[in-house]
């Protein structure tokens, strides 16, 4: 793998996420509208003393599953069909540069992300805990790479059009069920379930060490460790440069 190609790769990747009116919709822009939304507007409720301090997780929590799972699918999954896959394949880049530089880019813009997200949860009156920094960052890398996993499981697999489909139902569906808009408790028995997806376990995992302050439960790292494996292990076994 050349070091001079992932970096270029890398940049044009993020480049093309950040200059993409829609890519920026759902990467910054809805995460950063539920946070100032739900943390102002007593939609729903909590259970919290603070609502930024329940949401401020939740939003990071989302901002990463946009980028790491959903944006990552889709861009993939088209760049698949109209076979600029198959076209890199036949140039000097190595498929597994490529693939790398996606990752890569992933975690540069889900850094910006928490830049932006950070600020204005700070502007709202969102207090997180700093000694729980080192859990958060392991936390968010483990889930980016189960959603990246994923992400290109869907976009090898997949028509461009599925994939856009099945991306974005998995986006609502995780957003209703895994306890990132309101408090796992409220799902029943839906969240002896729920806790089985990384989505719920970086939530959990979020609340716990930057709204409580203490310490991530095993569980939540054993999902997420698990995902982390088995995803992108599973992607690559079934993806495919060309439709």
């Amino acid at each position: 793998m050349s070091a001079r190609g992932l970096r270029a790769q890398t940049v044009e990747e993020v480049r093309m996420t950040l200059e993409q009116g829609e890519r920026l919709l759902l990467t910054f822009l809805i995460p950063l509208a539920g946070l100032v939304l739900f943390s102002e507007a007593p939609i729903i409720s909590t259970g919290t003393a603070s609502r930024v301090n329940f949401f401020a997780p939740s939003a990071l929590c989302l901002a990463i599953l946009s980028t790491a799972m959903v944006n990552l699918a889709i861009a993939t999954g088209f760049e698949r069909s109209w076979g600029v896959l198959k076209r890199l394949g036949s140039t000097p880049m190595r498929p597994a540069t490529l693939l790398a530089a996606k990752a890569a880019a992933v975690l540069v813009v889900e850094l910006a992300q928490v830049v932006v997200l950070g600020a204005v949860a700070l502007g709202l009156g969102w207090r997180p805990h700093a000694a729980a920094a080192g859990a958060v960052v392991a936390a968010a890398l483990l889930a980016s790479v189960g959603f990246a996993g994923l992400g290109f499981l869907m976009a090898g697999t997949l028509r461009a059009e599925a994939t856009l489909a099945v991306a974005n139902g998995l986006y609502v569906l995780f957003l209703g069920i895994s306890g990132i808009m309101f408090p796992l408790a409220r799902l029943g028995g839906f969240a002896t379930v729920s806790r089985l997806l990384p989505v719920t376990a970086l939530g959990n995992a979020f609340h716990q060490a930057l709204g409580h302050g203490s310490a991530v439960s095993p569980e939540s790292w054993w999902v997420l460790a698990a995902w982390a494996v088995a995803a992108p292990c599973v992607a690559a076994w079934r993806f495919r440069f060309s439709s």
